[in-house]
């Protein structure tokens, strides 16, 4: 049967008048349970994508053009010759040492990385001399107001003075040049530990330990559950820095001493003329003083008890 027939049947429409023809709205296709979503090409892998990328060209980009930036100058200061050599000169240089770091044929003749090792291990040991004395001692200033008033006089006279004042002290005490190196790295790095985890002490809200007080804790428990977790980001600090002027020390320990290690390494290389090697030895100075910055800044981020 036609439209027409059927309408006029109806009677809903006249015979002069054409039907109205409204349109449908076209059904979206109904997904199959558990069909695979194509995701290629979609806005929100490639906006992710992009902002990773464009991340990492804010954390490379600016070091690197730091760095080129410090060897164009470099380059450029070498141009006219002198005794500095240019930035390619040191860049063969270094290839030769690096292509075998760990030689030794003899007591004093030996590769950098036999060097680097031997002033780790004076730094490890002056240092954790260091943080054995010094951050208990912090927390016993910060903790009771007669021995910092006691005590901040002396630090304070202490502190300034050079590590190079110190090294004829260890000489005369032990009457050896490596213990004499590994006293001025203790006597030096202690005082940054003491500070940080005295002052962190008395920050320490007082609220807190006047309800230790009224819960008769022990001096222990107080320690152990109120001053070490609020004290750690400070004294974690304070191990950052006491770090770096330790590695800082050592070298110029090592030049007065002799023996082995980078800081001797650097004075013998001085000795033989080999300024390229000197330059090299304080790239790798550098990088091992900020290896080791890092590695501490890491535990820091790790433990604060502040970030979480």
């Amino acid at each position: 049967m036609s439209v027409a027939a059927t309408m006029n049947r109806s009677g809903s429409a006249g015979a002069d008048e054409a039907p109205t023809v409204v349109p449908m709205e076209a059904k979206k296709p109904e997904k199959a349970a558990g069909a695979p979503v194509s995701v290629a090409g979609g806005s929100d892998g490639g906006g992710r994508a992009g902002e990773w990328l464009r991340a990492l060209v804010r954390a490379v980009l600016p070091p690197l053009l730091g760095v080129a930036l410090l060897i164009g100058v470099w380059h450029v200061a070498t141009l006219g010759g002198g005794g500095i050599p240019s930035p390619g000169k040191t860049w063969d240089a270094a290839v030769v040492l690096f292509s075998d770091p760990f030689y030794r044929e003899g007591p004093n003749d030996q590769g950098i990385g036999w060097n680097v090792l031997e002033s780790l291990k004076r730094v490890g040991i002056g240092f954790g001399i260091a943080a054995l004395i010094g951050i208990p001692a912090g927390f016993l200033l910060g903790r009771f107001a007669l021995l910092a008033r006691m005590m901040n006089p002396v630090i304070s006279l202490l502190r300034p003075v050079s590590p190079l004042a110190w090294l004829p002290i260890g000489l005369l005490v032990f009457q050896r040049a490596d213990p004499a190196a590994t006293w001025t790295i203790f006597i030096c790095s202690i005082w940054p530990m003491i500070l940080n985890t005295a002052q962190g002490v008395t920050r320490v809200p007082q609220d807190y330990l006047n309800v230790a007080r009224v819960l008769n804790l022990s001096e222990w428990k107080v320690f152990t559950k109120i001053l070490f977790p609020a004290v750690l980001p400070y004294m974690l600090t304070g191990i950052r820095l006491s770090i770096g002027t330790a590695w800082l020390v050592i070298v110029a320990a090592e030049m007065l001493t002799g023996g082995v290690g980078i800081g001797f390494w650097v004075w013998d290389e001085w000795n033989n003329l080999k300024v390229e090697h000197i330059i090299i030895a304080i790239f790798v100075i550098g990088i091992v003083g900020l290896i080791l910055e890092q590695m501490l800044m890491l535990v820091a981020r790790r433990f604060s008890y502040e970030n979480r």
